[in-house]
């Protein structure tokens, strides 16, 4: 039961084969026991979830009509409006901040059936790869607690990763759900641009940005991607951003003929030779299914951290230092570290260093400028060389890092950042553990509103190469 896909437990509960009960129970159960060493969930709502599946259990007697998720346990990242819940992003200031209401996609995942055990931990205003904060500590890996989660939907990832839920909704502004799902060895989708609603978030880009936040899916099997998207998918007037998108079909798309771009680094940062291997091993799996696998060195790679940083300046928002300082001043950089060497900041490293450096690309007006429109033309250049087929990229330089070690490689998350300003899809896909039984795998790039080229592609390499492997110290037992 906790090695099975949501679709999978979904069918059972309906045919009867199990009850929701059983199945939150199993996951509840799981959660108490493994929770406290990883601080994934950062507060659960056990009680009113098994109250839900007794509800949930009492419709499918009735014979009621069913959600394609009725009566599957999930998790949510902390950020979105979860009624009940806290909503502080991990900071200090918004202690005591709670939900009144869902956020859309929440609601799409309740009207589908599914029931929501807890909030997961998240990085300090959702803008670091270390899930850490002042309001609830740090996450921990599942496959080594010395390890970084990523971030920011690291608790989502560790939720995932650890069994406690079969899937997980996140949200990705430079790598946030892609990152956690690498690096807990899970499946994550970054979709297109626009295509799931990101309303009831809690912080937000201005809205020029808001195709480059996406609100997605993590999951421990690739089966339950798309279904999970079909679900969240869909404009709503809460979310202007979001576009009506005609979807494709994953079934639909054969990988025999496909076309493969196998893109093993961006020119500017060094991948680990275990990750180059990792996503040698996915083409030549994908090449044995018939796929036409291109190697490729793309140029313009080299400048993803710019290309972000002047995309995103562009669109304007809300002042990150100000966010920082409860939203009246921005917060005192220089002040704030004094007080973190003495042990009394209630603010991250990360966060105040990320405070400092965003005024930077605001002092070069000129130079932004001319880095939009390459960056324009850039996108136009990916967009033709993926053409109708999918790019294999690497999803960070190396397997989870030990804790704190992000900090050193500062600029590593550009292979997953450069895909959100391109607007495109990624799915990230685990590819077994290297030697030391950390996560292995890397993204799968397809171009605009192709979201279910890149989920097929998930799909076949799961079927090739196994996908999530259960994390040993959890499921030795």
């Amino acid at each position: 039961m906790l090695l099975a896909s949501a679709t999978k437990l979904a069918k059972a509960i309906r045919d009867g084969d199990t009850t929701s009960v059983e199945v939150v129970r199993a996951h509840a159960a799981h959660i108490e026991r493994h929770d406290p060493f990883l601080n994934a969930i950062v507060e659960s709502r056990l009680t009113a979830a098994l109250r839900e599946a007794q509800e949930a259990d009492a419709a499918r007697a009735r014979g009621d009509a069913l959600g394609p998720l009725h009566g599957v346990p999930c998790t949510i990242k902390e950020s979105f409006a979860v009624d009940g819940m806290p909503l502080t992003a991990g900071l200090v200031s918004r202690i005591g901040t709670r939900s009144t209401r869902d956020a859309v996609a929440v609601q799409r995942l309740r009207a589908a059936g599914a029931i929501v055990v807890g909030v997961t931990n998240i990085s300090e205003l959702l803008m670091w790869m270390e899930s850490d904060n002042r309001v609830y500590g740090r996450c921990n890996n599942p496959y080594d607690v010395g390890r970084t989660v990523g971030g920011s939907s690291g608790g989502e990832g560790a939720a995932v990763g650890a069994g406690f839920v079969p899937f997980g909704l996140g949200a990705d502004i430079g790598g946030s759900i892609r990152l956690p799902a690498f690096m807990n060895g899970v499946f994550g989708h970054k979709p297109t641009g626009g295509l799931i609603p990101n309303a009831g978030q809690w912080p937000l880009p201005g809205p020029d940005a808001m195709r480059f936040v996406t609100s997605g899916p993590l999951a421990r099997r690739a089966e339950d991607l798309w279904p999970l998207v079909r679900v969240l998918a869909g404009p709503t007037k809460e979310s202007p951003e979001a576009l009506p998108i005609t979807l494709g079909d994953p079934a639909k798309v054969s990988i025999d003929g496909l076309r493969v771009l196998h893109v093993e680094g961006n020119g500017l940062s060094r991948v680990h030779p275990s990750l180059i291997a990792a996503q040698e091993r996915a083409a030549d799996a994908l090449a044995k299914r018939g796929a036409r696998i291109e190697r490729a060195k793309i140029k313009g790679l080299s400048k993803s951290v710019l290309y972000w940083a002047a995309l995103l300046s562009e669109t304007g928002g809300e002042d990150f230092g100000r966010m920082l300082g409860g939203g009246t001043d921005r917060v005192s950089v220089g002040k704030e570290l004094v007080k973190l060497a003495l042990g009394r900041s209630a603010h991250t490293l990360p966060a105040l260093a990320l405070a400092a450096i965003e005024v930077i690309p605001k002092m070069l007006p000129g130079d932004t400028k001319s880095m939009v429109r390459e960056a324009s033309d850039f996108r136009r250049e990916l967009e033709d060389r993926i053409g109708d087929g999918v790019m294999l990229y690497p999803t960070y330089t190396l397997p989870a890092p030990h804790h704190g070690v992000a900090l050193r490689r500062p600029i590593d998350w550009a292979y997953t950042a450069l895909i959100n300003v391109m607007e495109l899809p990624s799915t990230a896909v685990p590819l077994g553990l290297d030697a030391n039984g950390v996560p292995l795998g890397c993204q799968v790039v397809a171009n605009n509103g192709q979201d279910h080229r890149s989920i097929a592609v998930a799909v076949a390499l799961e079927k090739s190469l196994g996908g999530w492997v259960p994390p040993a110290r959890i499921f030795a037992d």
